[in-house]
């Protein structure tokens, strides 16, 4: 499949059997990826925590989650495998997310992303994501600081594609 084709995917909720695919993605997508016990405590004591899994063609390609509290989605995670990279993948989940944000309430989402993930930020931006501050020594893995990044529900307002 080539880079450019933009596969047909779907969406489902995540569910406990996916969470060895999902930690596999999880390890190839992040320095320091969560523990197959983080994503189980979200799945079954987390009572804010929403988790989606992307499947082509019957396999497990990405997934995305988020806290809804009161009027706030707050995204956890979004990652795909690599193979699946590059083809506008990771703007599907963060607008799937969103759509369930909104039919959970939420009317703004927020994330926190590294500055130096510019093909990430770059997205945010384009669904309408403004930086609205930083968390110093955010991440583990090199003491980066996380961007703190928000935008109104629904997404879109600035994308010029």
């Amino acid at each position: 499949m080539s880079a450019a084709i933009t596969p047909n995917v779907t969406f489902r909720m995540m569910r406990y059997e996916d969470i060895p695919e999902v930690c596999a993605i999880e390890t190839e997508a992040f320095a320091t990826p969560w523990s197959e016990q983080a994503f189980i405590s979200e799945l079954t004591q987390n009572h804010f925590a929403i988790y989606i899994v992307m499947e082509y063609e019957g396999r497990l390609i990405g997934y995305g989650g988020m806290w809804v509290i009161v009027d706030e989605a707050h995204v956890t995670n979004i990652a795909l495998t690599g193979e699946f990279r590059g083809r506008h993948l990771g703007a599907r989940l963060l607008t799937e997310l969103s759509s369930l944000a909104m039919r959970h309430g939420a009317d703004r989402m927020t994330l926190e992303v590294r500055p130096s993930n510019t093909i990430a930020r770059r997205m945010y931006e384009k669904y309408g994501f403004e930086a609205a501050g930083v968390r110093p020594g955010y991440y583990s893995d090199n003491g980066e600081d996380a961007l703190i990044m928000w935008a109104s529900l629904p997404l879109g307002a600035r994308r010029s594609d």
